[in-house]
């Protein structure tokens, strides 16, 4: 097993400004998530001091940095159904199913998609962390879609930075309630931590820059279908831009429970309907497209949306109020 290594790094005159996070990245070769999270857990020291991620550097400063072993993987391997669309020696893609969780947490010890890919593929990166390994991002639970995992440390490095630097394209089908004020909208509002309540996220002033694309596809009475693109991945991110356009997914039961129940008029039957017919947010992550982090081949892969989906979609194009 890889053991801890202790790493000192001098800054010479061409960095003169940079942000610690950005500079210790490119020196050791870390992603700049690893290397927020060794700031954030004391693993870089000035002088025998812990130093926050907005530190400029200045030229002379010697940083001592200690990268911890890697955790070993707490989760167990299941035998549990998934769908692999792409594999290779570096990751894989997988369609996620609704209901499945990510990765192992408080109330899901097991049945995870990790739980899975350790019986699929049994030595993942364990860059992400010991109940993380290999994810390169998330899915929520009720969330459908394409992701990709990376079986390497050099791929999820590589894979983790791509969409840092908003290089991976990740493109949704979500329906939302009532009607966009415009055919394509970009939403770009900061999302963090709801201060009135912390189960959820929300658009909030010093919150993580989102942006989101929106396009409209179909227009139904109460509702309509849209394309979401993201440009950046923020915790519930189509959710929580959605909520605040005053338009949440159907379906979401966090940012949007009963909203269809204020729509009035000849679409009021209609919405109550459709609400009956989707049993969980209408949101599937369709289409994933990234260059290979050792080939530098373009990948691209697509996903149908799944049956339950897909279903109540058809009813809402037919049905009449």
């Amino acid at each position: 097993m890889t053991s801890e290594r202790i790493l000192e790094v001098a800054v010479g005159p061409e960095s003169i400004g940079e942000r610690v996070d950005q500079f210790i990245a490119g020196a050791l070769d870390l992603s700049r998530t690893q290397v927020v999270r060794l700031l954030e857990d004391g693993e870089v020291l000035l002088e025998g001091r812990s130093v926050r991620k907005s530190h400029r550097v200045v030229p002379g400063e010697a940083f001592r940095v200690r990268i911890p072993a890697p955790e070993p993987v707490e989760a167990m391997p299941e035998d549990l159904p998934i769908r692999v669309v792409f594999e290779d020696e570096h990751l894989l893609v997988v369609d996620k199913a609704p209901g499945m969780v990510v990765h192992p947490a408080p109330g899901h010890p097991g049945g995870t998609l990790v739980n899975a890919l350790l019986y699929h593929v049994p030595d993942l990166s364990g860059i992400g962390g010991a109940l993380r390994p290999g994810i390169v991002h998330r899915l929520d639970k009720d969330t459908s879609g394409l992701m990709v995992v990376a079986k390497g440390d050099e791929a999820h490095r590589s894979l983790s930075e791509a969409l840092q630097r908003r290089q991976v394209r990740r493109r949704y089908v979500a329906a939302a309630w009532g009607h966009l004020p415009q055919e394509e909208m970009t939403v770009d509002a900061p999302i963090g931590r709801d201060p009135r309540n912390r189960q959820r996220m929300a658009v909030v002033e010093g919150g993580r820059p989102a942006v989101t694309h929106f396009r409209v596809r179909e227009r139904w009475p109460g509702a309509e279908l849209l394309d979401a693109a993201l440009e950046t991945g923020r915790t519930h991110q189509i959710r929580v831009h959605l909520a605040h356009l005053g338009h949440p997914v159907v379906g979401d039961d966090l940012y949007g429970a009963g909203w269809e129940r204020g729509i009035g008029g000849r679409n009021r039957v209609w919405a109550r309907f459709l609400a009956k017919r989707v049993s969980r947010q209408f949101l599937h992550a369709r289409e994933l497209a990234f260059t290979h982090p050792i080939s530098g081949d373009e990948m691209r892969f697509e996903s149908p949306l799944p049956a339950d989906l897909a279903a109540a979609a058809e009813w809402a194009r037919t049905a009449q109020p």
